[in-house]
């Protein structure tokens, strides 16, 4: 059990959160508020923060679209007392972060954040979430070390690179290359998911290197590549620079396996690197197929999006909901939502995973499943499941 949320709230003083709950729309119901006998809180705000422009919105997108589509429904049957989405676009950009999440805690009415979506990100914005007591359930940050600081607002929705990378090393060691090697973008996720494949590999790693945020010029790593006998290469980084780099390798005429996290698991990596050289690339990622979700969820987006449903969508629309279901059983301050969580242990409608977490905000480990990803025809077909370990 999680003693959390009485020491979360500060820096965003308790008065000032009750006072703007209460300037928040107050109808009778029956003893259901838990601010007010007789009264329920109206109005609500539940936040979404992540890239939903620039080059990583793909990652992104279909959470957010995932998140509109559950409080869109929850609001159909709450017609009464409406809850709304409020976005904060990061762009992926961690020196964005700390101003945006200052923003959402300045607004009373916001009561819990689905993400941020990212682990760059997470690291910048979740203190000041922590000091507001503000809850936050991230559908796709992995960096293992956002457990390890504290925050006590902080929840994963997905298992951590502590199951990802070696998921991906056994994914790799199962192509059986003759050399391996590593490149990260120097991010925090990045570093720290190819952190935990070089491990897993071992001595199967050739050499390693660096590319940096927004490189587009990837030359001397494609010589430094091509010239070390890999036939495999795991990317440890965002679609950004994944994507020129994987097409200046194709240039170079490398013919080995391109593999990746769940940072190039988009839309984009596909569009913009070209069929012809994102064709047989892997991404791997601690979510199952967004596409064979569970109950109405895939039929539900279809008709919503007129598209399939994307990464970790299935992910967002659960979280969301958990949030939804607190804020229906009147829980309409920050600190009702965190309690909430620490005793929170049910399935999800659309990925079916029993969201329980440990005390330190991380999924309960029998939960985590990591897939594989193939590029075929323009599209990421699932491949299978890999072990965690």
């Amino acid at each position: 059990m999680r003693q959390i949320f009485v020491r979360a709230i500060g820096g965003v003083a308790l008065a000032a959160l009750v006072m703007g709950g209460a300037a928040a729309c107050k109808q009778d119901e029956g003893g259901s508020g838990s601010n007010d006998a007789g009264a329920k809180v109206c109005d609500l705000k539940i936040g979404f923060f992540g890239a939903l422009s620039g080059a990583d919105a793909g990652l992104v997108t279909p959470g957010k679209q995932a998140a509109d589509m559950a409080i869109k429904q929850y609001n159909a049957e709450h017609g009464d007392c409406k809850v709304s989405l409020q976005e904060y676009d990061s762009q992926g950009k961690p020196e964005l972060s700390g101003g945006l999440a200052t923003s959402a805690v300045n607004d009373a009415k916001v009561v819990a954040m689905v993400g941020p979506a990212f682990s760059g990100e997470s690291e910048t914005a979740n203190p000041t979430f922590q000091q507001a007591g503000l809850p936050v359930i991230s559908q796709s940050a992995t960096r293992p070390s956002l457990s390890e600081q504290g925050w006590a607002i902080f929840h994963r929705g997905v298992g951590n690179d502590f199951s990802q990378g070696p998921a991906a090393a056994t994914y790799i060691k199962g192509l059986n290359p003759a050399k391996v090697f590593v490149v990260d973008d120097q991010s925090a996720y990045g570093a720290g998911l190819a952190d935990e494949v070089k491990k897993a590999l071992g001595p199967l790693v050739t050499a390693s290197d660096k590319a940096t945020d927004n490189q587009q010029d990837f030359s001397a790593i494609v010589t430094k590549v091509t010239s070390s006998g890999a036939t495999a290469l795991f990317y440890g980084g965002y679609t950004e620079e994944a994507s020129p780099f994987l097409k200046q390798l194709r240039q170079a005429n490398w013919k080995g396996t391109f593999v990746g996290g769940d940072g190039i698991y988009d839309a984009n990596m596909l569009s913009v690197t070209g069929n012809a050289d994102v064709e047989g690339a892997v991404a791997t990622c601690p979510c199952a197929p967004a596409t064979e979700a569970k109950g109405t969820f895939v039929a539900d987006f279809q008709k919503e999006y007129n598209a399939p449903p994307g990464v970790y969508a299935d992910v967002a629309y659960d979280v969301t909901k958990i949030f939804l279901e607190a804020i229906g059983e009147g829980k309409s301050t920050r600190a009702d939502i965190q309690a909430f969580l620490t005793s929170y242990g049910k399935p999800g409608a659309a990925t079916g995973v029993t969201y329980k977490w440990t005390d330190k905000g991380e999924l309960d480990p029998a939960q985590v499943r990591v897939w594989a990803y193939v590029a075929k025809n323009g599209q990421w077909a699932p491949d299978k499941e890999i072990p965690k370990a």
